[in-house]
């Protein structure tokens, strides 16, 4: 026997509503994926409890693009997706690293360790925008436990996700990234550590229940 005219098109219901409902449920499980997420910036930056953030927030957050041409010291491409799924303090300066770099670096590692309890869910990154060698005690350095991620990436490249402030070099600032792999917030220009360390530590309480320490391998 053939099917009727009638019975395709319940069929065809039936299909396009199973099609609805796995829509639907997928929607769903994002949102439920997202709602951490939007409540920590919303307690963040909204109902900020403890006073008014000192950076900036980067409204809507800016994803890494997925083509960010990184590079590891050793000239080999590393893959975007390898700095997700944790917090990531960024400082960004060329090679040679003088002065306000070695300032920065040396702030990014303090306020690590000011974190206490909560340092390891923040990973330490720096972007060289340039091809210039590290100096051997600098890489050395850089290396200490825990160590500092070291990745090079064209600055023309990178200013098309990284901003900085009018007026103000794109080395001039210290830069979070959540686990998603988004740009969301900008030291000012010469930050003051402790004002810096405040707002990390607002965010990652605001957060506790969306991340975990420590990257997973």
């Amino acid at each position: 026997m053939h099917a009727s005219p009638t019975d395709d098109a319940l069929v065809a219901l039936r299909d396009a509503e199973r099609t609805r409902r796995g829509r639907f449920m997928m929607v769903v499980v994002v949102l439920l994926c997202a709602l951490p997420v939007l409540a920590s910036y919303f307690t963040f930056y909204v109902i900020k409890p403890k006073g008014q953030a000192y950076g900036s927030l980067i409204s809507p957050s800016i994803p890494m693009p997925p083509d960010l041409p990184l590079r590891n010291l050793a000239g080999e491409p590393v893959a975007v997706d390898s700095l997700r799924q944790q917090w990531l303090l960024v400082v960004v300066d060329g090679g040679s690293c003088v002065a306000e770099c070695e300032s920065h670096l040396y702030m990014q590692r303090q306020l690590r360790e000011m974190l206490g309890r909560e340092r390891d869910r923040l990973d330490k990154v720096w972007l060289v925008t340039d091809d210039v060698p590290l100096q051997p005690a600098l890489r050395e350095a850089l290396a200490a436990r825990p160590a500092t991620t070291v990745l090079r990436v064209p600055s023309e490249a990178l200013g098309r996700w990284l901003r900085a402030d009018t007026g103000q070099p794109l080395s001039g600032h210290l830069y979070l990234v959540d686990p998603m792999g988004r740009w969301m917030w900008r030291s000012p220009a010469r930050p003051d550590p402790m004002k810096v360390k405040k707002d990390l530590d607002r965010l990652l309480k605001a957060s506790v229940s969306w991340d975990q320490p420590g990257r997973p391998q």
